[in-house]
């Protein structure tokens, strides 16, 4: 058996590769308006259908028991192959609005297969230290998020294709480097067949019901922050045409920073446990949504530039650390299972705020809006300090 720290480094570089596919469409979106005439509000429309395939994906992952009953290495290597050759499919040149869209869902499907499953497959190899663990993986996670728009930052020496054809190539890589290096882990315990009442038995068990809650709190808040951001620096460049922002480095800069917050996260959930080191990030990045109509009306670019790398580092340091709540607090056979279904109905959560965001821009100033997404900090704050938690 290889040494866990290897097995982890290979999990974190997997799950690096295929969650590149996440966001490809976000980072070139100009361009796919341009080739294939679409409409200039795509961009909450292509993140919705992303998110929704990954819930449907989430939700029949978790009904079936899939991760839990079969082995999680080979789920996610199947997955990665076909999130990948999904998103390939948007370089197809009879593309149209609807197509695009459904091959934005059913990449999301598959992420389900990569996402909580490698979340899975790290539990199951670490039975102490988790939160550290998660903290490395998710990082991941949001690195692979940003890197679309690093890729695009050389735009006039990158063609749009070569974003997607470089992010499926490499989800395929990290699919390869689960199934082949990465075996079942010492900690894994195998279902012979779904048990669609766990789902129901999960949320009998307040401690976990409390951090899923905590979760979708979260969940509320970050992905409207990413999706939006290049949109954010766009109209901040209109307001102050003298700043000359680059929209695709910032954009990568402000998701990837968050890569940093959690692993730094992990580590300190060490010393204060992993709920205080939550509520800490969540009480930061609700904080940055209520200041957020002082700061994007700032002048000084060094300063709104600060600022979304600090909301950039808050708003996600806290995910591997409910995570580590859920996998702690659910019975082992059911891990997977918990991981999963908490993930679809968080990612659930994300779908309303971002649709939420881009109905209510029709009739609230650009400063204003990132307002609406405080209300998910606080009700993730009210749960985490919810007396009855086992966890400090």
């Amino acid at each position: 058996m290889k040494n866990n720290r290897v097995i982890i480094f290979i999990i974190v570089l997997a799950q690096f590769c295929c969650t590149s596919l996440w966001f490809a469409n976000n980072a070139i979106l100009p361009d796919l308006i341009k080739n294939f005439n679409l409409a200039e509000n795509a961009l909450p429309h292509f993140t919705s259908a992303v998110q929704f395939g990954f819930i449907i994906g989430t939700l029949l992952f978790a009904l079936l028991s899939i991760a839990d009953r079969f082995s999680p290495s080979q789920v996610f290597f199947v997955s990665a192959i076909v999130a990948a050759f999904a998103n390939l499919c948007s370089i197809v040149e009879s593309n149209n609005f609807m197509s695009l869209l459904t091959i934005r869902f059913i990449t999301g499907f598959f992420l389900a297969g990569i996402y909580p499953v490698g979340m899975k497959i790290a539990a199951d190899y670490r039975n102490k230290g988790l939160g550290k663990a998660l903290g490395f993986l998710v990082g991941a996670l949001v690195l692979g998020t940003a890197f679309p728009h690093l890729l695009n930052v050389s735009y006039y020496t990158l063609n749009w294709k070569w974003v997607i054809i470089i992010t499926s190539l490499i989800a395929v890589l990290g699919g390869f480097f689960i199934l082949i290096l990465v075996p079942d882990g010492p900690f894994r315990k195998r279902n012979f067949a779904p048990k669609t009442t766990s789902i129901k038995n999960l949320f009998k068990n307040r401690v976990l019901r409390n951090a899923a809650f905590g979760y979708f709190g979260h969940m509320w808040e970050l992905y409207a922050f990413w999706a939006f951001i290049p949109i954010i620096i766009a109209n901040y460049s209109k307001m102050n045409p003298e700043a000359d922002l680059n929209i695709s480095l910032l954009s990568f800069i402000i998701i990837a920073i968050g890569s940093i917050s959690c692993v730094l996260g992990g580590y300190l959930s060490k010393c204060f446990g992993e709920k205080q080191v939550a509520r800490i990030s969540l009480l930061i990045s609700g904080c940055c949504c209520l200041l957020s109509p002082f700061v994007f009306t700032i002048a000084t670019a060094p300063i709104f530039i600060a600022f979304l790398l600090i909301w950039g580092m808050a708003v996600v340091a806290d995910s591997p650390l409910f995570s580590t709540l859920v996998a702690q607090d659910a019975p082992a056979e059911s891990k997977a299972t918990a991981l999963t279904i908490v993930n679809c109905i968080g990612f659930a959560v994300t779908i309303i705020s971002i649709q939420l965001i881009s109905v209510f821009s029709n009739y609230i100033k650009a400063e204003y809006l990132f307002t609406i997404l405080a209300l998910g900090p606080l009700v993730g704050l009210m749960f985490l300090f919810s007396k009855k938690q086992r966890h400090s």
